[in-house]
């Protein structure tokens, strides 16, 4: 007789393997890859005038161009996406519409912009060895490679990312050509630009923005909490069409009674307060993701709060933890140094000397170090980026006097004694209690 799958917590059978691969790879296709969910909460508007947009440029040969403004992580790209998708799927628009996708980051200057475009529209051979005199030259014979026997053209959709970035071009060039391109009777052309600058026109030279069509369209971070519930929403739920139906509806059953759990939503609105963006959902909602399993198949409001745990770890007071007592010593040495001279700056010799009182204060208790091995405690401690040197002339001092600050206040300092393996009681105590 076969033996049947135990049942979860909810009642529900538990998936099998490939169940759990499928959801693991649909949820990390969102989080990591930022595949396009099914539904774009708060972008409807934005989404349908783009759509229009890039439609009547492929289906009708109407140019036009559009910037994208928005914050960081408000969901320009995403937005892009979903039009793309959506797109390929319309008839008679994806053997129509070629696509350029250039990045400021990339892209630093019209050369290597030009030779992008025509890696991606596939003209390398038909550029061969000519030589052009100007850079409207060279865009002007890459549309024209692009006409079939008639006049009639492939439409092209021009999606720049950093846009901003590709003002400080060379007399704006390529964005000069773009948009005279768009504004004329030639090849039909669609330019999207996306940016976080608001003042990103400003920044266009003036024959430039005399060719734009001055259309931008905004994008807002989640405004209230109940937005941010409903975009969590979006990244959680599992699509319709997926395989296993049953687990599906038992899955998004699951995430509405999770959204409407206290301690749940408790870490969501911390993490909202926090930052608004997508993305630091992303980073929160990662290990618990991960986390799924045959044995635990379901997201629990446990498993948000133990990733917001580890997202707040302090990463300084970690590394104190993983330093020698020695140099632990020299920590608090500087920090009773601060209090001392109510500055922030010191050298070696005089870390050194505070050192040297407690050591000699406290005997056979806390072994003594030989000045040179102290001061390589002190450059390893540099290196790891807990001092820094603030002196400007610094090459030219001897290195037990270069000026330094440190990098690491006494919160921290206090919460990697309390967590130091096996830290001697002697050392917490100078810590601690007034100056030696």
């Amino acid at each position: 007789m076969k033996k049947s799958k135990p049942q979860s917590k909810r009642g529900v059978r538990n998936p099998d393997p490939q169940t759990i691969c499928e959801v693991q790879s649909v949820l990390r296709g969102r989080i990591f890859h930022a595949d396009v969910p099914p539904k774009m909460h708060g972008l409807e508007e934005q989404k349908r005038e783009l759509l229009d947009l890039v439609q009547r440029c492929a289906q009708y040969g109407e140019s036009n161009s559009v910037l994208l403004i928005g914050p960081r992580g408000s969901g320009k790209s995403l937005l892009v996406k979903k039009i793309l998708e959506e797109l390929s799927k319309t008839k008679g628009v994806k053997q129509n519409l070629l696509e350029v996708h250039l990045n400021g980051l990339v892209q630093t200057d019209d050369r290597s912009a030009l030779l992008e475009i025509t890696r991606q529209l596939q003209l390398e051979n038909t550029v061969g060895d000519k030589v052009f005199g100007s850079f409207a030259e060279n865009f002007a014979f890459l549309l024209d490679s692009l006409k079939s026997g008639g006049e009639e053209s492939q439409s092209i959709l021009f999606i720049l990312v950093e846009f901003d970035l590709f003002t400080n071009h060379k007399n704006q060039s390529l964005l000069y050509n773009l948009f005279d391109v768009s504004q004329s009777a030639q090849t039909p052309i669609c330019v999207i630009g996306l940016t976080c600058r608001l003042d990103v026109v400003e920044l266009l030279e003036k024959r430039v923005k005399s060719r734009f069509s001055h259309r931008q369209i905004h994008l807002f971070m989640s405004e209230t909490f109940e937005d941010y519930l409903q975009v969590t929403r979006t990244v959680l739920a599992l699509p319709s069409n997926f395989k296993d139906r049953q687990f599906v509806q038992a899955w998004n059953s699951h995430i509405e009674e999770l959204l409407d759990n206290e301690e749940a939503k408790a870490v969501l609105m911390r993490q909202f307060n926090i930052a608004k963006d997508v993305r630091n959902l992303h980073r929160l909602l990662t290990v618990p993701v991960c986390s799924i399993s045959e044995d635990h198949p379901f997201i629990e409001p446990k498993d948000l709060m133990d990733a917001q745990t580890k997202l707040g770890i302090d990463c300084k007071a970690a590394m104190l933890c993983g330093i020698s007592v020695l140099e632990l010593c020299l920590i608090i040495a500087m920090k009773h140094l601060i209090t001392l001279s109510e500055g922030d700056s010191f050298n070696f010799e005089m870390v050194y000397q505070e050192y040297q009182k407690f050591a000699q204060k406290k005997g056979f208790a806390i072994q003594s170090f030989e000045k040179p091995v102290v001061l390589k405690a002190f450059e390893h401690l540099t290196a790891l980026e807990f001092v820094k040197s603030i002196d400007s002339i610094a090459k030219n001092t001897p290195k037990e006097y270069r000026l330094v600050t440190l990098l690491v206040d006494p919160t921290q300092i206090n919460d990697a004694l309390q967590r130091y393996p096996d830290c001697p009681t002697e050392v917490k105590q100078w810590a601690t209690s007034a100056i030696v």
